[in-house]
């Protein structure tokens, strides 16, 4: 909690827990301290990926003003989810009875000399929460329950499993699990394909052979039909 002389600022770090291709909201509490009007307004590093509202507004005295800031959808995982976003939340005090309609950026100008109370928030990104494991079937009375730690340190397969499961829930993996399956379905319909073919093919081959084996059987008939008509005639030429 950030207390400066004019507002308390609960929390001093914007939390998203990032996913991707999601908007994803966080909320800021600003409490007035003190028994004067205070206008606020909060400004970004980077305007265009987030929406905050309200961005500017008035909060009364001794009471609190709620903020929600939202991150547009993004379409990458950043580096070790890491950023680099930063917002800045000024405050003054205004006239009493002041509305937000009443704010205006010269209120918050330092060099026209007024007194002006900066807070700096940074932007943090965490893992979505995970879904509860299951709980552990027939632990016996006096044993210790699966997923313990074993006496050598390494986790026993329970563990493991969780481990795994975290992994592949990640955004990323589950991409990278898509792209491997869209792989294999690919490479099946590949497969089947040249299966096919190579069938087509043997048909084709076999229908050939067989069409070569009668034009054979067609030329040794009118081989063996001009042996004998050559007897034939040679035997009536002895005979005249």
């Amino acid at each position: 909690m950030s207390s400066g002389e004019l507002l308390n600022i609960e929390p001093l770090e914007l939390k998203f827990p990032f996913e991707l291709k999601k908007q994803i909201s966080c909320s800021l509490q600003l409490s007035n301290k003190t028994d004067a009007y205070v206008a606020f307004k909060v400004k970004t590093t980077n305007p265009k990926k987030y929406c905050v509202r309200p961005n500017t507004g008035i909060v009364m005295p001794r009471s609190t003003c709620d903020v929600m800031v939202t991150m547009q959808a993004q379409k990458e995982t950043p580096p070790d989810m890491q950023c680099k976003d930063k917002f800045l939340l000024q405050s003054v005090k205004t006239v009493d009875g002041a509305s937000p309609k009443d704010i205006t950026p010269e209120m918050f100008n330092k060099e026209a000399g007024h007194v002006v109370e900066e807070s700096k928030l940074r932007v943090v990104y965490v893992s979505p929460p995970q879904p509860p494991s299951p709980v552990p079937e027939g632990s016996e009375e006096g044993s210790s329950p699966r997923g313990s730690v074993s006496e050598n340190g390494n986790a026993n397969g329970s563990d493991f499993t969780q481990v795994v499961r975290g992994f592949t829930e990640r955004p990323e993996a589950q991409d990278k699990l898509a792209e491997a399956r869209a792989l294999i379905s690919r490479l099946t319909e590949e497969k089947n394909n040249a299966i096919e073919q190579n069938s087509k093919l043997r048909q084709e081959l076999d229908l050939l052979k067989r069409e070569d084996n009668k034009s054979r059987g067609v030329s040794y008939v009118i081989v063996v039909l001009i042996g004998l008509l050559g007897i034939i005639m040679g035997y009536l030429l002895k005979k005249t």
